[in-house]
């Protein structure tokens, strides 16, 4: 069974931190490219992060988070981590885990459920 979970989302002050993670299971993650995404009430879901397939080089970040966030990924442990350091008020809502790519001719695009963060001011 195919499957995306988010955890390590919470409740912190303003320049706090959290260290999200995305563990996948069913499929040979090591081969995906992963997108973090963000979705704060209300709004649209917007990207925050991408991560290159075996070994994550060359990562890419949303404009707003440069150099506060940082993408990376253990294979081994088939897992993606986003610590998310300086938080502000404005990254609070969901984030979700997205993990795609053409694997042996067939596209494949499988998400998460989410996991909460809130940043109190």
């Amino acid at each position: 069974q195919v499957q995306l979970v988010e955890s390590g989302g919470g409740h912190v002050q303003t320049g706090g931190s959290l260290r999200l993670s995305c563990e996948a299971s069913g499929f040979t993650f090591t081969n995906y490219k992963v997108r973090w995404y963000h979705q704060a009430p209300g709004k649209e879901r917007e990207f925050v992060a991408f991560i290159s397939p075996y070994t994550g080089g060359g990562p890419r970040y949303a404009d707003s988070v440069k150099g506060r966030f940082g993408i990376s990924r253990d294979n081994a442990k088939n897992t993606v981590y986003l610590q998310m350091d300086s938080l502000k008020p404005e990254a609070t809502g969901t984030y979700f885990c997205n993990a795609y790519g053409t694997i042996d001719g067939s596209w494949n695009d499988y998400w998460g459920q989410g996991t909460q963060v809130t940043v109190s001011s």
